[in-house]
């Protein structure tokens, strides 16, 4: 399961119960997809994202595989490096992404690489994630999945697709490629979503968005720091913010207790959040 960590147990208990005075009309949920909707690790092996099963498997080739990995070898310690600003780690972030787009342009990606990933059976559901969609979907509750995802929105639909979960009330941001009429990926659609820049990737282009405006109590899902920007520029009255926080968890326990209100340690399962939201729904 996890352990679970509610950093102020009397602040949180005056947001649930705000959140449950509110009722179902009042809600809606803002989540990340890689390692918060699905496990950070598969039969014991670290799954941190799709891309990253992309850089390690045999989908593309080696030549990509190489390069893909001295790109995430130079980068990936700059986004996890709390010392570095963040308009520092924005610029290097958005460095990363172009280069690595470009690269996935240049190396021949295609769909049928995408769905090889999600077919592969490496990329699973965090533990009790489809009765959480499930609940939402049934009380009709809008989920807008917010992901810098390296293989865009593309790679969420065929994975809720493939489990049955792309339901109506799921509305997802994400990068998109352009596709040629081959299946292969000949570019990616500006502006690039980045793991720190989410608070620019605003929802308010959604048609769901005048719905959410109605909807000022947020349920907010994410496994990073760069996740809390999601909320950025929505007027929300109550907030509630789960993070997950599956490894490295001596180095940031601090620093997500004091960004997030619940902390689930571990790769745990969603059973916390299952039962907030049947709370609320009732």
């Amino acid at each position: 399961m996890g352990e679970i960590i509610v950093v102020d147990k009397k602040d949180f208990e005056s947001k649930k119960a705000k959140f449950i005075q509110g009722g179902v009309l009042n809600l809606h949920v803002l989540s990340d997809f890689d390692r918060t909707l699905t496990k950070a690790f598969v039969n014991g092996k670290k799954m941190p994202s799709v891309i990253s099963e992309l850089r390690s498997g045999p989908y593309i080739s080696e030549d990509y595989s190489k390069k893909a990995n001295e790109l995430a070898s130079f980068y990936h310690p700059i986004e996890m490096d709390l010392n570095i600003p963040l308009e520092e780690k924005k610029a290097k972030m958005l460095e990363w992404w172009a280069k690595h787009f470009a690269l996935l342009v240049d190396s021949g990606l295609k769909k049928e690489h995408i769905k090889q990933i999600i077919y592969s059976g490496n990329i699973q559901f965090r533990d009790k994630a489809p009765e959480l969609l499930d609940i939402l979907n049934k009380a009709k509750v809008p989920h807008v999945i917010l992901s810098s995802a390296g293989l865009g929105g593309d790679s969420i639909r065929i994975f809720l697709e493939k489990e049955g979960k792309l339901n109506d009330n799921v509305h997802i941001i994400s990068n998109a490629f352009e596709w040629n009429s081959e299946g292969k990926a000949i570019r990616v659609k500006e502006p690039i979503i980045h793991v720190f820049n989410k608070d620019e990737a605003s929802v308010k282009g959604l048609p769901i968005y005048p719905e959410l405006l109605k909807r000022k109590n947020v349920l907010l899902l994410g496994d990073g720091l760069g996740d809390l920007g999601m909320i950025a520029g929505f007027p929300y009255e109550n907030l509630i913010k789960i993070g997950f926080l599956d490894y490295d968890v001596e180095e940031n326990l601090e620093s997500y207790k004091k960004a997030f209100d619940v902390v689930i340690i571990g790769d745990g399962d969603m059973g916390f959040i299952v039962d907030l939201i049947k709370d609320i729904v009732k």
